[in-house]
């Protein structure tokens, strides 16, 4: 096992911040970051982030989470990790602390990860959505001859003041019922039905085929990124003719009083019937029964459908972020 890094090793050499492999890095030595950047989740975003700040620790300990750390006056400023899938490059997280958020530490430490992935031979695409991104825009991202911005919505509803929303009973030939995990594939078929031609396929090349949704399920539901999976506020819509999987609304538990909707997703020719009024409607009123005071998602900017039904039920745009995908390299 290497030893700890030295964080004043180079200082009076260089002025200003620098970066180094987050692996030589210590829990320790990351911890007050891990503190802050919990805080900033739960203020902006209601967000409890203890469970992704456990894994950062776990892997972290075990020098085994690849990314770079910015260092300032003998002390972490900055971090992000990356992960390696088959051909593509995953920016998992990125924080920079409050008092070193400027534009150019995001571009130091975000052009420091993305240049170590274009140098990896076998990625050819990476993709991000970094909710603490601050600063970069399309003009200033690194490597912006690559990158494709997409302009996303974090939108909140007080369900304290959720409306009644009266069922839809005119959703021709759906069934509605709880989720099931037996349908798991048939929900990962789904996908990729849903989002052909759709801006989201292009964030999220997962979206394109079976395999892929497969992979990106299981993340939503095994792992705390998009907070605990919820089965009772998580929704199936069925064709009564052919028993067939036509949408499906999934949701999850960002705090103890804070539900998320991860995923909502129906058959084309479906849409603008009320099944994804429904769909919503019993995950938010499922969401209401656990105790939940507020919900949230995120949407494309440019889905202005979605967001019409979003807001219909209430929803409104709290916060705006972009995702980032670099492709071409």
């Amino acid at each position: 096992m290497a030893a700890a890094f030295d964080l004043r090793a180079g200082v009076g050499e260089h002025s200003g911040p620098r970066v180094v492999d987050l692996r030589l890095v210590r829990v320790n030595q990351l911890a007050p970051l891990l503190s802050e950047e919990s805080d900033a989740w739960r203020e902006e975003l209601e967000w409890d982030f203890e469970g992704s700040a456990a894994l950062v620790r776990r892997f972290l300990d075990m020098q085994a989470l690849s990314g770079f750390c910015l260092v300032d006056q003998e002390r972490p400023v900055g971090y992000s990790y990356l992960v390696s899938e088959a051909n593509k490059g995953l920016i998992g997280d990125f924080y920079l602390a409050r008092e070193h958020s400027r534009i150019e530490n995001e571009r130091l430490l975000l052009g420091t990860v993305v240049e170590n992935m274009i140098r990896t031979p076998a990625v050819r695409r990476i993709e991000s959505q970094l909710m603490m991104l601050r600063w970069l825009d399309a003009a200033t991202m690194p490597y912006g001859e690559y990158a494709h911005l997409f302009p996303r919505c974090f939108m909140r509803l007080d369900l304290d003041a959720l409306p009644h929303l009266p069922p839809r009973r005119d959703v021709r030939d759906v069934t509605f019922d709880a989720w099931n995990e037996r349908r798991q594939d048939e929900a990962a078929a789904l996908i990729p039905v849903a989002y052909r031609g759709h801006v989201d396929s292009q964030i999220n090349d997962q979206y394109r085929s079976p395999a892929g949704s497969r992979r990106f399920l299981a993340n939503i539901i095994q792992y705390p990124g998009c907070g605990t999976f919820f089965q009772p506020a998580s929704f199936l819509a069925m064709d009564n003719h052919t028993g067939r999987l036509v949408g499906m609304c999934l949701s999850s538990m960002v705090a103890y009083d804070v539900g998320h909707i991860t995923q909502v997703c129906m058959v084309p020719a479906l849409k603008g019937h009320g099944c994804g009024y429904e769909l919503m409607r019993r995950s938010l009123s499922a969401l209401v029964d656990a105790g939940c005071r507020s919900a949230s998602l995120t949407v494309t900017a440019s889905n202005e459908e979605a967001i019409a039904l979003y807001e219909r039920l209430g929803f409104r745009t709290v916060k705006r972020f972009s995702a980032c995908v670099w492709e071409g390299f």
